[in-house]
């Protein structure tokens, strides 16, 4: 505790004033009760999730104290190697409890621990690890936290699954400068929660050391031993401002005396001075813990920022394995696969029963894949693509959830670091958006902890017209997916295809998104001979659909067969791309080198759309070759229109396909 009040001094006194810390949060007030909490994770398997305000509990973990000053200066090594703010950390730990990636949004560290949790019983219950017996998942947060998405996402799936889950909230009266009473009625959420079925609730004061110690230790202990979720809400003062930028002037000047008149570390003193310790060994753990800090300094500012030249790396794996999360750290070795078709007989399936084929393989062949999403289970999803896999494989693996999108990317995000390969299924393309942070975290997890964790997952999205269209169900901005570093992004066409890209994801090392085109799930064109159960292809690499020399169409998805319809009577080069991240540069620009023309086709709005991607790289890259301008034949710019009369006008149609075609032919 002294060490955590020496870095916080120091930071305030000369770091911050010197320029060598730009964003500093002080724990004073928080300290005490976050190392009583690091005390009781003694399990290999415990994990924490935090927030800005956590450096303590990760003091009390262990973590390097040199470390933790480097990654607050953003030098090199520690938490990031400075990519990320010094606060927002991460700690992969071998000898005991782990500190889970903390995210920079309130309220992002719920459902992720959530998943950790509900990993822990797939470990103990159906991979039946006694190792994972005892180990619990621990997510903090402040009292401001429990009003987002992610809080009430986690505790509906801790409580509704009953899992070995601590929500530890940290109420010191203020978010930010807002008070708590404004977040939750009363402003206490313990109280709120008293009713809340299959939830133990305890709560008390964070600043006496003897409660603080006795409550902290039955929260722990009956999330051990119940194997069920508790929350321990503990009242404590933010002695400094919400950071060091922050001058507190929403407080008056009794709030603030009262704030200091709670100050755990005199309280701590009174209690164990002299009953414990004397008041000499009391001075002389300041003056050593002062020693501590200062030695950590020092070593951290002999560190240097990291080359600028290692900023790209580790967006994706490289083979440089990381530290913790997804099945490859744990021993899992991809079995041998083959990109040639084997098909088994020439019968056509179309991609439904192709992609349920592809999962049905793959959870019998690797016990750490698990699937789950709203309406997959007994039904087997709105498009049926997972019909009979949970009669087959059980509720463990094939499972339903709370219809919470947060939840249920949150909840695979835990589970993929805990080193499982979740499969969640978002319903439709346009109810990904309350995913929107769950998904940027996951992606940003290999890069922004230097490598240290990584939650490799594949989330499989149906989207697009069907016979109609609307703006709930029909939405394709693929490129939102590909504007997150850090995921891949595959878009089949057809059976074949998507067996074989699937399969890769499912193999692979990274997050991956998974579109299922509605229109193409039981098309006819789409359907192809079952490739086989060792089928398997790398991403970035397109597919020549047909051959031609005067006009290349680059396309993907529903658009494919329209392209190569179209493209019928004339010489033209189709490809489909089938990934948009990565997209194949090279097939693109050496066909258009060669054809001199370009014409991309896709169902996505044109303004900002993936096509004008490609059509600014073939500029850049092929513009002494072209013969015509590069052209886009997209959506306009307009949601999904419902009736197929207005659809059929918008979408890309044949006609205007082939007229496109013409036109820049005869250019």
């Amino acid at each position: 505790m002294q060490l955590s009040r020496a870095l916080d001094a120091m930071e305030e006194e000369r770091l911050v004033p010197e320029k060598k810390v730009l964003y500093q949060f002080s724990a004073r007030g928080h300290d005490m009760a976050q190392l009583l909490l690091g005390q009781q994770l003694t399990e290999q398997h415990d994990a924490i999730c935090g927030y800005y305000r956590s450096r303590p509990i990760l003091l009390a973990l262990g973590v390097d104290v040199s470390d933790a000053l480097a990654s607050a200066m953003g030098r090199s090594g520690g938490y990031s190697d400075g990519r990320d703010i010094g606060v927002v950390f991460n700690y992969p730990n071998d000898s005991g409890a782990s500190a889970l990636p903390m995210c920079g949004g309130v309220g992002a560290q719920y459902t992720p621990t959530a998943g950790w949790a509900q990993a822990i019983e797939y470990y103990r219950t159906q991979l039946k690890d006694s190792a994972y017996n005892k180990a619990i998942g621990v997510v903090l947060g402040g009292d401001g936290s429990v009003a987002s998405n992610g809080f009430w996402s986690a505790l509906t799936i801790a409580t509704t699954q009953q899992l070995p889950l601590l929500f530890y909230i940290e109420d010191n009266g203020f978010g930010i400068s807002v008070p708590s009473t404004v977040q939750t009625p009363g402003g206490n959420i313990a109280a709120n929660l008293a009713s809340w079925q299959g939830l133990e609730i305890i709560s008390g004061d964070g600043t006496d050391p003897q409660e603080a110690a006795q409550l902290t230790e039955q929260a722990v202990q009956y999330v051990r031993e119940n194997r069920a979720p508790a929350m321990l809400r503990l009242t404590m003062p933010r002695l400094q401002g919400h950071s060091f930028q922050d001058t507190q002037a929403y407080k008056d000047k009794d709030t603030i005396t009262s704030e200091w008149a709670r100050d755990p570390l005199p309280k701590m003193k009174q209690f164990l001075v002299p009953s414990v310790i004397g008041p000499e060994e009391w001075d002389a753990i300041e003056n050593r813990a002062a020693d501590v800090a200062e030695n950590a300094r020092e070593q951290a500012e002999a560190r240097q920022p990291a080359e600028p030249a290692t900023v790209a790396d580790d967006v994706f794996f490289e083979g440089r394995m990381q530290e913790m999360g997804g099945q490859w750290t744990l021993g899992y070795t991809p079995p041998e696969s083959s990109d040639i078709p084997q098909p088994e007989s020439g019968q056509r399936v179309n991609m439904v029963t192709a992609i349920r084929r592809t999962l049905e393989h793959e959870l019998q062949v690797n016990e750490r894949v698990v699937l789950f999403g709203e309406d997959i289970g007994p039904k087997g999803g709105v498009h049926g693509v997972t019909l009979g896999l949970q009669d087959k494989f059980g509720e463990e693996r094939v499972f339903d959830t709370s219809l919470s999108e947060e939840g249920i990317i949150g909840r695979a995000v835990g589970m993929a670091l805990a080193g499982l390969m979740p499969v969640p299924e978002i319903q439709f393309r346009k109810y990904a958006e309350p995913a929107t942070e769950q998904i940027n975290d996951c992606g940003t997890i290999r890069w922004r902890t230097n490598n240290r964790f990584a939650a490799p997952m594949v989330v499989r999205i149906p989207g697009g017209y069907f016979k109609c269209g609307d703006p709930w169900h029909s939405q394709t901005n693929e490129v939102a997916f590909v504007h997150n570093p850090g995921w891949k992004v595959a878009v089949p066409s057809n059976a074949e295809d998507a067996v074989g890209l699937l399969r890769t994801s499912l193999r692979g090392n990274d997050p991956v998104i998974f579109f299922e085109h509605r229109a193409m799930l039981d098309d006819t064109w789409a359907r192809r001979p079952y490739p086989g159960d060792d089928y398997a292809f790398e991403f970035g690499k397109a597919r020549s659909v047909a051959e031609g020399d005067d006009l290349t169409i680059v396309t993907w998805g529903a658009m494919v067969p329209r392209c190569e319809e179209a493209a019928e009577g004339r010489s033209v080069h189709v490809l489909d791309l089938r990934t948009l991240m990565p997209w194949d540069k090279d097939a693109v620009l050496e066909s258009v080198r060669r054809t001199r023309r370009c014409l991309i086709v896709h169902e996505d709005l044109q303004t900002a759309g993936f096509g004008a991607e490609i059509a600014a790289v073939v500029v850049e890259d092929a513009f002494l070759h072209l013969d015509a301008p590069v052209a886009r034949l997209t959506m306009p710019d307009l949601p999904s229109p419902h009736n197929p009369v207005l659809l059929n006008s918008v979408v890309p149609s044949i006609e205007s396909i082939r007229t496109k075609i013409d036109e820049l032919i005869g250019y």
